[in-house]
C-alpha cells in the first residue's frame, strides 16, 4: 500500500508539473482576463492598498478582494511575470485537488480511487485551461470545493461537536468564497445540498446547525466589508445590482445564452475522460439509495449545473466547481468497471480521444496546405508553430493509442493525451492572434516609444491593462471607449481619465505641450488606422493593433 501511495506520488507531481507550473511563463498574457487581473494586484502592491481594488486608477467594483489577495501574495512572492500572474490559479487548482484526494478518502478508504479521482480532475481539459490562466473562477472552485467537503463532514459527523465542527468549516469556506466572488458563494453550495438534505432527511438538522455556517461567513466577511464600504460608498449597492441581478437575471445579462449552452461545453470540459461521463452519472443516479455518497456527488455536479443554465449570463468558466464531483463519480465508476471487467468504456474512450487528436492533425493539415482558402491563421513563415501543432496533436493521438493498448488495462494513460498540447500550445499560436488578443508582445516591440511618452491612450480595456502591466503605470488613459471601466470613468475624480473622439485633437495639441503621446488603438478584423485622426510623427500597425506616436511640440 505504501509502495502505490508514493508510485501515485511521483506521477501526480510530474503530471502536476508539467502541466500546470512549467508551461506558465512560456505563454503571453490574454486580453481582457489575465491582463486585467495581473495589473488589478500591481496597483494594489504598489499602493498598498488591499481593501478597495482599481484598474488604471480608477475604482474597479466587479469583484471583491479576497481573489485578488491571492494574486497580490502570488506578485509579491514572484515578481511583476507572467507565472507569478498565473500562480494564483495553478496554487488554488492544487488544492481542490488535494480536497478532491481527502473527500475520495473519506468516502471510500481507497487510496488508488483517491489517486485516480485527482488525476481525472487535473487533466480535465476545462480544469487545465482554467487553472493554468488568470481569472478568478480556480480560486471560487476552491471555496466550493471546500464547502461541500465540509458538509460531507457534517453528515458523517456522531457527535454535536463534530457537527458543529463541520458547519464552522462550512462557514468559513463560504466566507471566502463570498469575499472572492460574492454572493454566488453562498447560493451554489445551498442549491447542492437541497437534494441531500431532502434524500437524507436531515431538513432539522441543517435548520438546527445551519445558522452557525452564516455567523461564520459572516464574521469572516465582516471586517472587509465594512472597510469597503467606509471607503467607498457605493461599493455594495453597485456589486449587488449591476454584478448580480444584471448579469444573472435580467434581460440586459452579460454573455447571455440559451438553456443548452452548457451541455457543449460540458462535453468538451470533460475530455479526455467523455466516455466515462454518461456511465458515472447513471450510475449516481441508480445508486442513490444504497450508495449515497454517489447521489451526494450527483446533486453537486447537476444542481449548479441547471442554476448555471437557468441563470441567462453564461461564460465556460461557471461550471469549473463542477469538475470535482464529476472526477469522483468517473474514479468510481471507472474501478467498478475495472472490478467487473468491462472494458468497453475504456475503449470507446481511447476511440473518442483517438478521433479528437486525429481532427485535430486533420485541421492543421488542412489549414497548413491551404486547403480551406477562408481560413488563414497562420502565415507560410508560421510552418514550425504548425509542427509543433501537429506534435501537440499527435501526442493526444499516440496516447490514446497507448490507453487501448491490452484490451484497454492501461486506460489511465488518457490522462497524458492533453500534456503535449499544454507544453507546447504557448509556441504555436499564430501571429495575428498574438497581436489581437495577446498585447504584450505588441507592446515590448514598441517599448522603447511607449515607456518615453508622457501621455498613453488606446481604445480598449484589456489592452489598457496590458500597457500599465508592462509600463509600470496606471495613468493609461481611455480614448473614444470606456468598457468594463465605465462605472470607474462616472465619478468626478476620474474625468481627466478618458478623451471622447471629437475633444482628442484639442486635448492632443495641449499634451504635446508636455511631452510625446502614445495612441494604441484595438482594430476590427480588416481595419486599418482612421483617416479622421490627427496625423501622427510614426505609426506602427501590427495586424489588429496600431500605435500612433505623436512626437512633444514646444
Amino acid at each position: 500500500m505504501k509502495a502505490l501511495k508514493g508510485t501515485w506520488a511521483i506521477v501526480l507531481a510530474i503530471f502536476f508539473a508539467l502541466v500546470y507550473l512549467i508551461p506558465l511563463n512560456g505563454r503571453l498574457l490574454w486580453q481582457p482576463d489575465e491582463t486585467r487581473y495581473a495589473e488589478i494586484s500591481r496597483e494594489m502592491l504598489a499602493k498598498g492598498d488591499w481593501v478597495v481594488p482599481n484598474l488604471l486608477g480608477l475604482r474597479y467594483f466587479e469583484k471583491p478582494v479576497a481573489g485578488y489577495w491571492f494574486n497580490n501574495i502570488s506578485q509579491w512572492l514572484f515578481g511583476d511575470n507572467n507565472f507569478a500572474v498565473r500562480f494564483a490559479s495553478v496554487f488554488s487548482t492544487g488544492l481542490t485537488a488535494l480536497l478532491v484526494f481527502a473527500l475520495a478518502w473519506l468516502m471510500w478508504k481507497n487510496a488508488r480511487r483517491a489517486c485516480l479521482a485527482v488525476l481525472i480532475f487535473l487533466s480535465m481539459v476545462l480544469v487545465f485551461s482554467i487553472g493554468t490562466y488568470s481569472v478568478l473562477d480556480p480560486m471560487i472552485s476552491l471555496w466550493l470545493t471546500a464547502a461541500m467537503v465540509s458538509y460531507y463532514l457534517t453528515l458523517k459527523a456522531t457527535t454535536t461537536k463534530g457537527k458543529l465542527g463541520g458547519y464552522v468549516l462550512l462557514g468559513l469556506a463560504c466566507g471566502m468564497g463570498f469575499m472572492t466572488k460574492g454572493f454566488l458563494a453562498l447560493a451554489v453550495p445551498v442549491i447542492a445540498v437541497i437534494p441531500i438534505v431532502i434524500q437524507q432527511r436531515k431538513i432539522k438538522e441543517l435548520l438546527c446547525y445551519g445558522p452557525v455556517a452564516v455567523v461564520i461567513a459572516v464574521l469572516l466577511s465582516l471586517p472587509w466589508a465594512l472597510a469597503v464600504a467606509l471607503r467607498e460608498p457605493d461599493y455594495w449597492n453597485y456589486f449587488f445590482w449591476v454584478e448580480h441581478i444584471q448579469r444573472f437575471a435580467e434581460d440586459n445579462a452579460q454573455h447571455k445564452a440559451p438553456f443548452w449552452y452548457y451541455i457543449p461545453i460540458l462535453i468538451a470540459a470533460v475530455l479526455p475522460w467523455l466516455a466515462l461521463l454518461p456511465g458515472s452519472l447513471l450510475k449516481g443516479w441508480r445508486e442513490r439509495v444504497q450508495r449515497p455518497e454517489l447521489f451526494f456527488l450527483l446533486s453537486w455536479v447537476m444542481m449548479p449545473l441547471i442554476f448555471f443554465s437557468i441563470a441567462k449570463g453564461k461564460l465556460p468558466t461557471y461550471i469549473l466547481p463542477c469538475m470535482a464531483p464529476l472526477a469522483l463519480l468517473m474514479a468510481a465508476y471507472a474501478e467498478d468497471c475495472v472490478a467487473q471487467l468491462r472494458t468497453r468504456v475504456f475503449k470507446i474512450n481511447a476511440v473518442l480521444n483517438g478521433l479528437f487528436g486525429l481532427l485535430g492533425i486533420i485541421a492543421l493539415v488542412l489549414i497548413g496546405s491551404g486547403l480551406l482558402p477562408k481560413v488563414h491563421l497562420f502565415t507560410a513563415e508560421e510552418w514550425p508553430k504548425i509542427v509543433l501543432g501537429l506534435v501537440a496533436f499527435g501526442g493526444w493521438l499516440l496516447f490514446a493509442v497507448i490507453s487501448a493498448r491490452n484490451n484497454a488495462q492501461r486506460w489511465t494513460w488518457a490522462a497524458a493525451c492533453p500534456l503535449l498540447l499544454c507544453l507546447l500550445i504557448g509556441y504555436a499560436i499564430p501571429q495575428q492572434v498574438i497581436d489581437s488578443k495577446l498585447p504584450q508582445s505588441f507592446i515590448r516591440t514598441n517599448m522603447a516609444t511607449l515607456s518615453q511618452s508622457k501621455f498613453v491612450l488606446t481604445d480598449s480595456v484589456g489592452l489598457a491593462a496590458g500597457l500599465a502591466w508592462e509600463l509600470k503605470r496606471s495613468d493609461v488613459l481611455m480614448f473614444s471607449q470606456k468598457g468594463e471601466v465605465a462605472y470607474g470613468l462616472s465619478y468626478p475624480d476620474a474625468s481627466s481619465h478618458y478623451i471622447r473622439d471629437e475633444d482628442f485633437p484639442q486635448w492632443l495639441e495641449q499634451a504635446r505641450k508636455l511631452g510625446d503621446v502614445s495612441l494604441v488603438l484595438q482594430l476590427s478584423r480588416g481595419e486599418h488606422v482612421p483617416q479622421t485622426l490627427p496625423a501622427a510623427d510614426s505609426v506602427n500597425e501590427m495586424h489588429r493593433m496600431a500605435l500612433l506616436w505623436y512626437k512633444q511640440q514646444p
